[in-house]
């Protein structure tokens, strides 16, 4: 199926890719339009709006999309329920949500900069979003220490 949202993608628009590839489409195609173009190209596309008013998946109250894909599809892997809050908090500037979600944002942020081409940036980002996962599923109760001694 594709799927459409618009350009300049920064964390939900590449969270939820990584999220409808690997638990609800995985032969999902993603495709990146300016704003007020989505809606005319999902028709003309046949193609699943997400990540703006007015989509089938968007925000929901103080959850974002990420967060509604997961419920919409019944997600209940504990690895992706850990990564839905960091999302959401670094999607809604709640950092308060994990202590992961300013660093998200962080890294979200220096990847648009860096990346102006925006499929080069989800694939850089479905690589991050991976390690993510990772992180969440094997090792989050891991503790980085470094004693110089």
């Amino acid at each position: 199926m594709k799927w459409i949202t618009r350009e300049r993608p920064k964390i939900d628009r590449i969270a939820c890719p990584w999220l409808i590839k690997n638990f609800v489409d995985d032969e999902a195609e993603f495709i990146y339009v300016p704003k007020d173009k989505v809606f005319e190209k999902a028709k003309e596309l046949n193609a699943i709006p997400y990540d703006l008013p007015g989509a089938t998946y968007t925000h929901e109250g103080d959850h974002c999309t990420f967060d509604h894909i997961v419920k919409q599809h019944h997600i209940k892997d504990p690895a992706v329920l850990q990564i839905a809050e960091i999302v959401r908090g670094a999607d809604t500037a709640s950092f308060n949500l994990a202590p992961q979600a300013a660093g998200l944002w962080a890294i979200s942020a220096g990847l648009s900069y860096n990346y102006k081409n925006d499929h080069e940036m989800l694939a850089i980002g479905m690589k991050i979003y991976d390690a993510l996962y990772s992180w969440a599923k094997y090792v989050s109760e891991e503790k980085h220490t470094w004693n110089p001694q």
